[in-house]
């Protein structure tokens, strides 16, 4: 529930007191209702008579001007209908129409909101947002499917980006970085959606994740070590499991002396190195002509010097160029891509690979995978929605027809508490990986005892260890 304070001349004892029973929510609902009535109104009146923003113009004194325009209609429709309203109504109406008329209207307040990180509108009436990996509805609403489109055209238009009968899906970013991914009728039975994706305005680091119980120090400590020495990573998990967060951690590992091309289909990886270059792929145009594809980007990569090649995600083709590009003098790259377990990781790398055009037996595209990717991060959802690394696993080499691993660190869940949270805590299972003297070449000491079940440390990690 939205704070009722907002919604009506209510103090805060009888609007606690309202809200504990249903004529109390009915009441409110009424209230909210006639406000959004009332802000459609003042919008329909307002929306011709907003000073047009000129070249020069102070941004911030031109919303002024448009915030003292929904003002001076909200009180002339007031003294027409005789209709009173409080300083919080008032506020609230012309909060609603400046994001109307500025930003994305009913969901500009989830936007900004730091709690939430994902937005998902199903319909005009159905809105849901994600908190703390737990999905739940709000009570922001639509007027219909022609608003929605209104918004959704507000988002993709300064993209230079369509969305309708004949191209009814498209994926899209907000200023801010946020992913954005529309899909309408006849696609979307029950009226347009709109999924985003929130860009973290501060990202996290390994401290954050280590405080979250995403990874253990250790394994902060260790696959710092493995970045910084130049072993190449996949990261594997489920959507929404956290993949690219960590991608952007492993990522700040990377020395600034190094030259870094990132490849995305919309540019989510931060980086602060200074020599960073950032490639998106793009769609075809309204001919159905300019597309240029993740494999496109990766290709053309190999042509810029790049000492490190981080892939946003690989889907298709790109993967085999991906996997030359490894095993070609781009030691250290990075990348992710959706699965279950390392095992299926890799089982689905085949498949993308067979997806190129190019005909390669089974044996040589598992040897390719084999020798081009050292370490498999494995990050999972879990029930209580927090992200969890379940698997930090090396490719050890093929035995037969199969690509062997190993684990080096597991999650080893031991249930769940009386609070519905996931009880459990990081190990190391024992094993030793077989490319430390490869660490230690590119100046990377890692202590053996790292690896020691006994040695497994929950205490913080420590920059610079």
């Amino acid at each position: 529930m939205m704070n009722i304070e907002a919604y009506g001349n209510f103090g805060s004892s009888e609007s606690k007191e309202l809200g504990e029973n249903r004529e109390g929510q009915n009441i409110i609902a009424k209230r909210r209702s006639d406000l959004d009535e009332l802000s459609y109104e003042v919008l329909q009146i307002v929306i011709d008579q907003i000073p047009e923003s000129k070249a020069g113009d102070d941004l911030s004194a031109h919303h002024k001007r448009t915030q003292e325009k929904i003002n001076d209609v909200i009180n002339s429709i007031i003294f027409e209908q005789k209709r009173h309203l409080s300083f919080a109504d008032k506020k609230r109406v012309n909060m609603t129409v400046m994001n109307e008329v500025y930003h994305y209207g009913p969901i500009t307040d989830l936007l900004n909101d730091t709690t939430v990180s994902e937005v998902m509108v199903n319909g005009p009436k159905k809105i849901f947002v994600e908190r703390e990996g737990k999905i739940q509805q709000t009570d922001n609403e639509f007027r219909d499917d022609k608003h929605v489109m209104h918004i959704i055209d507000r988002i993709i238009s300064p993209l230079g980006r369509r969305v309708d009968e004949s191209s009814p899906l498209v994926d899209a970013r907000l200023p801010d970085g946020s992913r954005v991914n529309v899909i309408i009728p006849p696609l979307a039975v029950k009226g347009p959606s709109i999924t985003i994706r929130k860009f973290a305005k501060d990202p996290f680091t390994a401290d954050d994740l280590i405080s979250f119980g995403t990874l253990s120090a250790d394994i902060a400590q260790f696959l710092r070590h493995c970045v910084r020495g130049r072993t190449n990573v996949l990261v594997s998990g489920g959507t929404g499991s956290g993949k690219t967060t960590l991608l952007n951690i492993l990522s700040g590992y990377i020395p600034d002396d190094e030259r870094i091309i990132t490849i995305e289909d919309a540019a989510e990886v931060q980086l602060q190195q200074p020599h960073v270059v950032t490639l998106e792929s793009r769609p075809a145009n309204i001919e159905g002509k300019g597309k240029i594809t993740i494999r496109d980007l990766v290709v053309n990569s190999l042509r810029m010097r790049p000492d490190r090649i981080i892939v946003g995600e690989v889907r298709g083709g790109e993967a085999l160029d991906m996997l030359q590009a490894m095993n070609t003098g781009h030691d250290g790259s990075l990348t992710t891509v959706h699965a279950n377990t390392p095992r299926d990781s890799l089982s689905r790398l085949e498949t993308m690979v067979m997806m190129s055009g190019i005909e390669l037996p089974s044996r040589a595209i598992r040897e390719q995978v084999s020798s081009a990717i050292n370490l498999v991060v494995q990050i999972e959802r879990m029930l209580d929605g927090t992200r969890k690394i379940s698997k930090v696993s090396e490719i050890v080499g093929m035995e037969g027809e199969t690509v062997t691993l190993q684990d080096i660190f597991i999650f080893n869940q031991e249930g769940i508490d009386e609070k519905g949270k996931v009880r459990g805590r990081h190990q190391a299972t024992g094993v030793t990986p077989s490319f430390l003297p490869k660490l230690k070449a590119h100046g990377e000491s890692v202590s053996a005892s790292l690896f020691k079940p006994s040695n497994f440390r929950s205490d913080m990690y420590r920059k610079g260890n």
